[in-house]
């Protein structure tokens, strides 16, 4: 067995052990041990992290020589997983006002003769209501804000890395040794 090609399998099954490692993070919605702090925000849509999944499809590895780098496209991967702060500008103003309107337009009204229109009170309803106050009170921030973005970290060091790096080690040393010993036998 060449050792150069021994060597690349190594590095490519740490890589796609070391992804599905990162990925179960989302499910775990903690960074492997380490639970992600929780949102103030309610959202009917789902998991903060989750929502699109377009933050968990965006994560790719690669490997450069002996290094696997592990990147995303999505442009607040970074914030996410680091934390920091970011200011509100007047696009996000914008978006806020956006979403809060849609949230609004969805709460389902019924129409009465002698009342008119009005809201019906379940929790569906209230949920949405409670929604759109949030995208309101975001919109009305003024804009240069900061606003704190706690780390939801999902890929970085972590003792949990070492033991996929070992196990994988681990399981090529066994199969060479096991080549090994076959080519020794009579």
């Amino acid at each position: 067995m060449d050792l150069q090609i021994f060597h690349q399998n190594i590095i490519k099954d740490v890589k796609t052990e070391m992804m599905d490692e990162f990925d179960r993070n989302f499910e775990r919605k903690a960074f492997f041990d380490q639970a992600w702090p929780k949102t103030s925000l309610i959202n009917r849509k789902g998991s903060m992290m989750a929502r699109t999944n377009n933050l968990r499809r965006g994560y790719q590895a690669k490997i450069q020589g002996e290094k696997i780098a592990f990147t995303n496209s999505m442009p607040y991967a970074s914030i996410h997983n680091e934390g920091g702060e970011i200011t509100v500008t007047a696009k996000m103003k914008r978006y806020f006002w956006a979403m809060y309107y849609q949230s609004i337009g969805s709460v389902k009204t019924s129409q009465s003769k002698t009342m008119g229109l009005h809201v019906k009170l379940n929790d569906k309803n209230r949920g949405i209501v409670i929604e759109a106050q949030q995208f309101k009170a975001l919109a009305m921030m003024p804009i240069g804000k900061k606003i704190k973005i706690p780390s939801r970290r999902v890929i970085g060091n972590h003792p949990r890395i070492k033991e996929v790096i070992s196990g994988v080690v681990d399981n090529h040393l066994k199969e060479l040794n096991d080549i090994i010993l076959n080519k020794l036998q009579p």
